[in-house]
């Protein structure tokens, strides 16, 4: 089921030179050599390292729903998602050459897609504000009631801009755990830390949103269901190469996130 945060966004992305498209270009690519043939990434991986733009579109296809939603929850707001999800296939485009398979490949990309936001949010210096912007979006829970729904989206609202409070350290660690429900020795992978510091520091960021949260009663409920919200994320363990702890980061454009 595709990502409820995922953006309209340009197909797919690759030249047959292999540049990568600007955004807003559109232009078809076949993709009969991988139609027909269910590929796993470690097939996908392997081709686009060899050059093929087809199974480059379709790593794209796989995994865009998973990267805008990790956007997503790093941010609070959309308005620029579409420039983030391009720049972290960008990245991948550019750096997947280098990719050993020394890490699950839905590790790296957490990897490149968590320092395409931090570097991002430390230039632009933005903060999401607005409602319509936020992750719950009222209509989509058609049991919901008009007043319940105006609810949920304003608590919403409170509750990224109070995930804002945190240090961008802690809010990296407790959005990849609690929002995207990786384990600490993977997040100690994605932002290059050693378990025990992620650890640390979810302990940490754990306690000072608890206390923000119970400075606002009705947003009790609201990481159940900001985590309800994304089920469908498109988010899951289906890679199949190894996992080593700590891995270098192969795009050398590494956030300095530990």
């Amino acid at each position: 089921m595709p990502h409820a945060l995922a953006p309209a966004y340009p197909w797919p992305l690759v030249l047959s030179g292999g540049e990568v498209l600007s955004k807003g270009t559109r232009a078809p690519i076949a993709v009969a050599s991988i139609q027909g043939k269910p590929l796993n990434n470690d097939d996908l991986v392997s081709r686009c390292q060899a050059g093929d733009q087809a199974a480059f579109a379709e790593l794209f296809r796989t995994h865009k729903d998973r990267v805008a939603g990790i956007i997503f929850r790093m941010t609070g707001n959309r308005s620029e998602m579409d420039d983030l999800i391009q720049e972290v296939f960008l990245q991948v485009h550019r750096s997947i050459g280098r990719f050993g398979g020394r890490s699950k490949f839905s590790t790296w990309l957490y990897r490149v897609t968590v320092n395409v936001v931090l570097m991002h949010r430390r230039s632009a210096r933005s903060r999401p504000v607005l409602v319509e912007d936020m992750g719950i979006h009222p209509a989509e829970d058609p049991r919901a009631l008009p007043d319940e729904l105006s609810a949920r989206a304003i608590r919403a609202e409170r509750f990224y801009l109070l995930l804002d409070q945190l240090s961008e350290k802690k809010r990296t660690v407790y959005v990849l755990h609690e929002l995207e429900g990786r384990k600490p020795n993977e997040i100690a992978e994605i932002v290059g830390a050693p378990i025990l510091t992620v650890r640390t520091r979810l302990f940490y960021a754990r306690k000072e949103f608890e206390k923000l949260i119970e400075a606002d009663p009705t947003l009790s409920a609201l990481p159940d269901e900001v985590d309800s919200s994304a089920e469908d994320s498109g988010v899951s363990d289906d890679d199949n190469s190894s996992t080593t702890a700590g891995s270098t980061d192969p795009t050398g454009s590494r956030a300095d996130v530990a």
